[in-house]
């Protein structure tokens, strides 16, 4: 018998965030997949199997939850934030689109992003148009991020970071800066968002003139305004007139 497999948002951190039809999803399932530390949050239970993995083996990860709920298994793959948001949702149709078993029920259940919960904390920095941009080059070139830096700053969107500044390469985000400040000038508002909904949490908004790259770390999720970003007491907010 044919299972079912869902791809589930866990949320930024709080179990308070994480919607009710992936609670529900996760009772039912026998088999969770993901990253080992978002399959760390999942309780364990009798007839339960948790299979964490490595966090670059996203396909092998997608072709092993198809495997498992064409044979009949209830199966969850587990992100943090939202599935499709940088996540395991478009690893799961990649390995679709070279899939020949048998169909399993496919559901993406969607989540409170990284970026939706660091807005909600600052105020309303996405208040107008805005993009997502991911920061790291492990699936794309470098010279394609900061191609993308720049039209989005030229456009004047509003901005928010995912994977800032890893290890690996520091540079990265020191150059980011840089772009930014060439391209929005050094009054623009810059809000650096670690830990969102977890006890570690913390907040700092300053001027791309007074951002340092040791502000970012691969847990904190960054947010560049608009022109029309201001503050208010300590609050950011974007208006949603801006550029009307």
């Amino acid at each position: 018998m044919t299972g079912w497999l869902a791809v589930a948002g866990l949320g930024p951190g709080d179990a308070g965030l994480v919607t009710p039809e992936v609670t529900a999803a996760l009772d039912q399932a026998t088999h969770v997949l993901g990253y080992v530390p978002y399959v760390a949050r999942v309780a364990a239970r009798p007839g339960l199997t948790l299979l964490p993995s490595d966090n670059r083996e996203e396909l092998d990860r997608a072709t092993h939850a198809l495997r498992l709920a064409s044979d009949g298994g209830r199966v969850v793959v587990v992100s943090s934030g939202d599935p499709g948001v940088f996540a395991m949702a478009s690893a799961v149709f990649e390995a679709l689109e070279g899939w020949s078993g048998a169909m399993p029920d496919i559901r993406i259940l969607p989540g409170i992003t990284a970026m939706l919960a660091a807005a909600a904390r600052l105020g309303a920095p996405l208040g107008h148009d805005f993009c997502a941009i991911n920061l790291s080059d492990n699936l794309k070139p470098w010279e394609v991020i900061e191609n993308r830096l720049r039209l989005a700053a030229r456009a004047d969107f509003a901005m928010a970071f995912y994977n800032p500044r890893s290890a690996s390469r520091p540079h990265q985000f020191t150059r980011t800066l840089e772009i930014l400040r060439e391209e929005c000038g050094a009054d623009r508002l810059i809000s650096f968002a670690r830990a969102v909904a977890t006890p570690e949490e913390r907040l700092k908004t300053v001027t791309l003139a007074e951002a340092m790259p040791e502000m970012a770390d691969m847990r904190t999720l960054v947010i560049v305004g608009s022109s029309a970003t201001r503050r208010i007491g300590p609050w950011v907010y974007t208006p949603r007139s801006a550029g009307a």
